[in-house]
């Protein structure tokens, strides 16, 4: 198995973009993986009559949750107890990390298998396992083959969206002593992939899961899967570890299932998940398997920070990834364009909140603004308004120095002044016209290179639409 070792990515998203867009094999990937997410959602959502009245039923749970968050982490955590498991606090991924190697270390260890977390990937817990002497060994088919690549997810639900079959098939023949085993059609890369992580399975020490749900009334982590490996990985070994966040907490069974209703509808076009599990406390006399111990881990990481601010509706978030899998950007560039464990729209707004790198500040500027994110969302929460909030922040802030900022505040000055702003328009426009001569369109313009450099830029009309509609109004009183 290879170390995990992250190449540092370039850290402008611009250059990363263009560095995406001429990548033969991520466009392929994309083409073929974009059109599907969305019709299949489409399918599910036509196939029953009420999806709006349950987006909104999920929309009020996420709410409630967040409104008394930290009565139901206590009422979750007491029930926890109940249950013979343990909860563990980390404010930070340092936290986080340091807890979950020391219930590692705790069961001598040496092998964990893990189920897909992105709270894990958020605060690089295979790295730190590796270098604490734990080999983790992802179960995941998606992740399992990003092991192999030494590489992140790029996408929350399909983390290997990127890959095509070919490099699939390359990385599995690199890797696995195939002998006359024939990968020429996806079920066999799968059973491939079954075959090399079964054994693993049995072999673990520990088993590391996420969890899409924490219900506080019974303290039961719910998981949702297609493959079966978060139920293989949470039973199998003497210890299951789950690490997820605090915001995935909600109030009763009532409340998890108001969500389940619209998650794989919003995610995969599914009704339901093929798996759908539920884990409370560790095994008790009357079970004849499960864990011997279970602890739960809940990472802060900002979230805190959040409620009650002008941005607690990112909490709503239950990661389905619709919003990407409709983005026009995120469908042209990818998930690894956004250098960040949640990529598209979604972590347009939650990176900058949760990394606060400077750089993040791009993020919240990668967008068309066409507003179907916000349509998609199952818990309906406004993405471009948030992007926009955060935008705003960035030049109260003045994080962002250059020509785009001085740009922002000529043009916000002029504003003020209609009658100026109307004369420098007609101006310009004038000259325009002038350097437009008879050509539909511009090839290249001073300061544009980002939009010419891939295709024309339409020239705008000799003068505004107030001249002409002030024109014609005399034209017609004449």
């Amino acid at each position: 198995m290879s170390q995990v070792q992250m190449h540092e990515p370039q850290p402008d998203f611009i250059i990363r973009s263009r560095a995406s867009l001429v990548d033969k094999h991520l466009q392929e990937a994309l083409e073929e993986a974009g059109s599907g997410f969305v019709h299949k959602r489409q399918a599910a959502i036509d196939r029953i009559g009420n999806f709006e009245q349950l987006r909104d039923q999920a929309q009020r749970v996420r709410a409630r949750a967040l409104k008394n968050l930290d009565l139901y982490l206590l009422h979750f955590e007491k029930k926890v107890t109940e249950a013979g498991g343990q909860v563990h606090w980390a404010e930070t991924p340092e936290q986080m990390r340091e807890l979950v190697i020391g219930l590692c270390q705790q069961q001598n260890a040496k092998t964990a298998t893990k189920g897909k977390s992105m709270v894990g990937e958020e605060v690089d817990l295979n790295e730190a396992l590796e270098a604490a002497g734990v080999e983790p060994q992802e179960t995941d088919l998606g992740e399992y083959v990003l092991q192999l690549a030494n590489e992140r997810p790029s996408h929350i639900v399909a983390p290997a969206l990127h890959k095509t079959k070919a490099q699939v098939q390359s990385l599995f023949r690199e890797n696995h002593a195939l002998g006359e085993r024939a990968l020429d059609e996806v079920a066999d890369i799968v059973n491939e992939a079954r075959a090399v992580i079964r054994d693993r399975f049995l072999q673990a020490d520990v088993g590391i899961t996420g969890a899409n749900m924490l219900i506080a009334e019974t303290g039961t982590a719910a998981i949702v899967t297609n493959e079966g490996n978060g139920d293989l990985t949470a039973t199998l070994p003497r210890t299951h570890i789950v690490t997820t966040s605090i915001d995935k907490i909600v109030p009763t069974w009532e409340d998890a299932s108001a969500i389940l209703r619209v998650l794989g509808r919003s995610a995969t076009g599914q009704d339901i998940t093929t798996y759908t599990s539920f884990f409370t406390g560790a095994r008790s006399e009357r079970d004849k398997d499960g864990p011997e111990q279970f602890h739960i881990v809940l990472l802060d990481n900002r979230r805190s920070e959040l409620l009650g601010s002008e941005y607690e509706k990112m909490l709503h978030c239950i990661r389905c990834g619709a919003c990407m899998n409709h983005c026009p950007v995120y469908q042209s560039v990818g998930g690894h364009t956004y250098n960040s464990v949640y990529p598209g729209p979604m972590g347009a707004v939650l990176t900058p909140l949760l990394r606060h790198e400077e750089q993040d500040n791009q993020l919240p500027n990668a967008s068309t603004f066409c507003g179907r994110c916000e349509s998609v969302c199952p818990v309906r929460i406004p993405l471009p308004g948030l992007m926009r909030k955060l935008r705003d922040r960035e030049q109260r802030e003045k994080k962002h120095a250059g020509i785009s900022q001085w740009a922002v505040k000529i043009f916000c000055r002029l504003s003020r002044h209609p009658a100026i702003y109307r004369r420098l328009n007609d101006f310009n426009l004038r000259l325009v016209a002038i350097a437009r001569g008879r050509k539909p369109r511009f090839q290249s313009l001073p300061f544009l290179s980002g939009w010419t450099r891939h295709r024309d830029f339409p020239a705008p009309e000799k003068s505004s639409f107030q001249s002409q509609w002030q024109q014609r109004q005399k034209e017609k009183q004449s």
